[in-house]
């Protein structure tokens, strides 16, 4: 059963820039500037079932490693998974730890689908190996993987590598040899200085590879293309809402007030639901702890564990039932159509929010959730943005030529890619430009500062 909910191709929103792609197309794209992303919906549930599917009416469907271990990139791992399944990739998240339960690099608890252990006899048309430390050292340690990805190189099938996995992972493997290889700035030294490339994407023969969660996009859109083509990748693209630097969607700002939350690290409340958007909580939760933030994951379902929009399985930290005791000062809602019901039909995260909205304290929404604001009239007298399905909603409050629009205390976003923007200018809001400049090197993502006022 799929929870893949396909939308028409909408006008774009932007995202970060890409330096230099290698080798294979570019998605339509110009080749040497900037990659930017697009947008999507979904499908309510409330049973655990299988990760997304494609049509499988044509030829076979291709099918995609992710292993993830503690400390992995979760941005990383999210995007690829992600992206991948919405491209029509059956792919399998598999752990290198003992247990399916994994807790990513920035707190992030993920479920894998299976045990690396059980994929050593398959064949995958790809193995995508996310980034992030210690995960890098975890792969690179899983004499199963190591198997498999060797014999993926050995049988020129497509296999890649991100962040600090083609330094710590690929390379003692032996399989970057006369490779051009990029990956993140800190672990660039590693890499054979010959053949090392400073690129956002290095495609070279079946492999690829790239530089950090700043430019997973990208990546997650190469292997697309690799394995169905350029007009899949560009429409993936699209339904990401990404954008060129040609397309300029603005950042808006009305009625600026400073966001100040004392001396305290600021307490920022995410809810989550079965059929949220992976990426959109995912990108939020690791931004926003880069920065120092105390985020707090909570599920309004009874239980800690959901089902989000393309199949990720995401771990919160506790039910909002038990988040309810404490204020926070910025309560975020991810979107997607069904987890934006499932968050909208929470008594308790009305509530929330009634009382946020008293007191002065900051809120926001992305994707589809600026309705639920709308709807419990937190909107009234204030501009916002959303994604383009339900712009028109907001009516009077809608603003749709920018991807991220703050008015006051409240913030809003598009959704999907533009989550990266929405959560950097959350960051510099509570924390200012240097810290938000500062998360988005870490990221290797272009943070642009300038807002429309």
């Amino acid at each position: 059963m799929s929870l893949l909910l396909l939308l028409p191709p909408q006008s774009s929103t932007r995202l970060s820039p890409v330096v230099t792609v290698a080798a294979t197309g570019s998605f339509g794209l110009k080749p040497l500037t900037s990659v930017t992303p697009p947008r999507s919906t979904l499908k309510p549930t409330t049973i655990s079932i299988s990760p997304p599917t494609a049509d499988t009416n044509a030829t076979p469907q291709k099918k995609v490693l992710v292993p993830i271990g503690f400390g992995t990139e979760e941005m990383e791992a999210v995007i690829l998974i992600h992206v991948l399944r919405r491209a029509g990739a059956h792919v399998t998240v598999a752990s290198v730890e003992p247990q399916l339960q994994v807790e990513a690099a920035g707190g992030t608890k993920l479920v894998a689908d299976t045990s690396i252990s059980n994929c050593s006899d398959q064949i995958f048309d790809l193995v995508a190996l996310p980034g992030g430390m210690p995960g890098s050292a975890r792969l690179r340690d899983c004499d199963v993987l190591r198997k498999i990805t060797c014999k993926q190189a050995e049988e020129k099938r497509l296999y890649g590598a991100i962040c600090a996995a083609p330094a710590v992972t690929l390379l003692p493997w032996g399989l970057l040899k006369k490779k051009k290889t990029t990956c993140h700035p800190a672990f660039f030294a590693k890499l054979p200085t010959f053949w090392a490339v400073k690129s956002d994407i290095q495609v070279s023969g079946q492999l690829t590879t790239s530089r950090g969660p700043g430019t997973t996009y990208q990546f997650a859109l190469s292997l697309a293309q690799q394995l169905f083509g350029e007009k899949v990748a560009k429409e993936v693209a699209e339904l990401l809402l990404m954008r060129t630097d040609d397309d300029n969607a603005a950042k808006k700002e009305f009625n600026e007030v400073e966001w100040s939350v004392g001396h305290h690290p600021p307490s920022v409340l995410i809810p989550v639901a079965h059929g949220t958007e992976e990426i959109e909580a995912v990108t939020l939760i690791d931004i926003l702890r880069r920065a120092k933030a105390n985020v707090v994951v909570a599920s309004v379902e009874k239980t800690l564990e959901v089902l989000a929009s393309q199949g990720t399985k995401i771990v919160a930290d506790v039910l909002l039932s038990d988040a309810q005791e404490s204020a926070h000062d910025l309560i975020i809602l991810p979107g997607e159509t069904a987890g934006a019901q499932r968050l909208s039909k929470s008594r308790i995260l009305k509530k929330l929010l009634k009382e946020q909205n008293s007191a002065g304290r900051i809120y926001g929404a992305v994707c589809s959730s600026p309705a639920i604001l709308h709807r419990q009239g937190l909107l009234k007298d204030k501009k916002a943005t959303a994604h383009p399905s339900v712009l028109d909603k907001l009516k009077d409050e809608a603003i749709n030529d920018a991807e991220v629009v703050i008015d006051g205390k409240l913030i809003t976003s598009e959704g999907l890619a533009t989550v990266t923007d929405f959560a950097l200018a959350i960051v510099s809001k509570l924390f200012g430009n240097g810290r938000a400049r500062s998360v988005a090197e870490g990221l290797v993502f272009e943070y642009q500062k300038n807002w429309s006022l």
